[in-house]
């Protein structure tokens, strides 16, 4: 990938997308494509064969999906795992037609077992049964991880995925319906601290109402007071986050240094050490035994509790009051920590620590409000 190749980043508004955007312009990449929902609906078929048939890229980088927190993907089931799939499978098929030379697919930890062993392997895929309230969201980023790894296979294409553990960063969502924990846990405190101060204005400024009656009255239903701040669960699950920037720098070192064979190969040398055998090398084409289990997790190989994550953006935030922990409602997976080591192996470990991450979307999340 040179710097004159035509790079596409499918979502390139989203947190994931947005990162790599300004990861590849930071290293001189000069032409990249990008397209808008409004220009580009990748869940319409015949639009998305338009679009490849006319910009040819050379390079994709597919982080378009439909994203949300614990919420978001138990009520949306049915939205989750419909637009996924069909985004995966046309800019993936459409990747094959065009001869892409290489795209890289991004995905989540989810596609893990609820109880898989910690830290999570890339094997302890499809080992056991998925957590049911993000079940059809994993599923479909584990078609795919198959799709890359298929077509790979049978059409000697260059497809890799990737798995990014929890992300947190600037364009992060944080609507409070539909927004992962962390950022749903800065937007929640944030406002009891502003309602704590009395600063009525910027409560009514953030979320869009004409008075503080409303403000107070929408906040309500999602725990969010003066003195307290609700929080789902006993507060016990531990999460591992990736400051988004990181991910991108990974994701573009992965495009830069790394190919399908690349990852083949390795497999079947931890394989074959851990069995104490000879390796022997054959080109991916020619092997008829079984490949999987090629995508990499991203992530820092650290998790912390939800309780204390909270306390960690509480302290950040200034709000004295309390955080309540709501027993009555779903905590998810208790566990979910990648195990990094092949990302490591590759050359590649990130930079930015959980508490100088929570700054900084902290200082930009004020600064989109206007806060200061």
């Amino acid at each position: 990938m040179n710097k004159n190749s035509k790079i596409y980043i499918a979502g390139h508004r989203g947190l994931v997308g947005s990162a790599i955007l300004k990861n590849l312009q930071s290293k001189g990449y000069c032409n990249i494509v990008t397209r808008t929902h409004k220009e580009l609906d990748l869940t319409n078929q015949i639009v998305v064969a338009a679009f490849f048939a006319e910009v040819k890229p050379d390079y994709v980088f597919l982080a378009a999906a439909k994203v949300g927190g614990i919420v978001a993907n138990n009520t949306y089931r049915a939205d989750f795992i419909y637009e996924n799939m069909m985004i995966q499978n046309n800019v993936i098929h459409q990747s094959y037609i065009h001869k892409v030379k290489k795209l890289l697919f991004l995905g989540s930890t989810c596609i893990y077992p609820k109880n898989a062993p910690q830290p999570m392997k890339e094997e302890y895929l499809l080992t056991d049964t998925l957590e049911y309230t993000n079940e059809p969201y994993a599923i479909a980023k584990i078609a795919g991880i198959k799709m890359c790894e298929s077509y790979n296979l049978q059409y000697g294409t260059n497809f890799i995925s990737v798995m990014p553990t929890n992300l947190y960063g600037p364009n992060d969502n944080f609507d409070l319906k539909k927004s992962h924990v962390l950022p749903a846990l800065i937007r929640k405190i944030h406002l009891a601290k502003l309602l704590s101060e009395s600063k009525y204005d910027e409560v009514i400024k953030d979320l869009g109402v004409n008075s503080i009656e409303k403000a107070k009255a929408y906040l309500s239903r999602f725990g969010v007071s003066k003195d307290s701040v609700e929080i789902w669960g006993t507060g016990n699950p531990k999460r591992e986050f990736l400051w988004s920037e990181d991910m991108a720098d990974a994701c573009v070192f992965i495009m830069r240094n790394r190919d399908f064979k690349d990852i083949v190969i390795a497999n079947e040398m931890k394989q074959s050490l851990e069995k104490k055998q000879n390796f022997n090398f054959t080109s991916v084409e020619d092997r008829g035994d079984e490949i999987r289990n090629t995508h990499i997790n991203i992530g820092t190989g650290v998790d912390i509790s939800i309780k204390e994550l909270a306390e960690i953006i509480k302290n950040i935030v200034r709000f004295k009051g309390n955080l309540v922990f709501n027993t009555e409602k779903p905590d998810g997976t208790m566990r979910k920590l990648t195990d990094v080591t092949k990302l490591n192996e590759l050359g590649w470990r990130h930079t930015i620590e959980l508490e100088e991450g929570v700054n900084r979307i902290y200082k930009w999340y004020l600064s989109k409000n206007e806060f200061k």
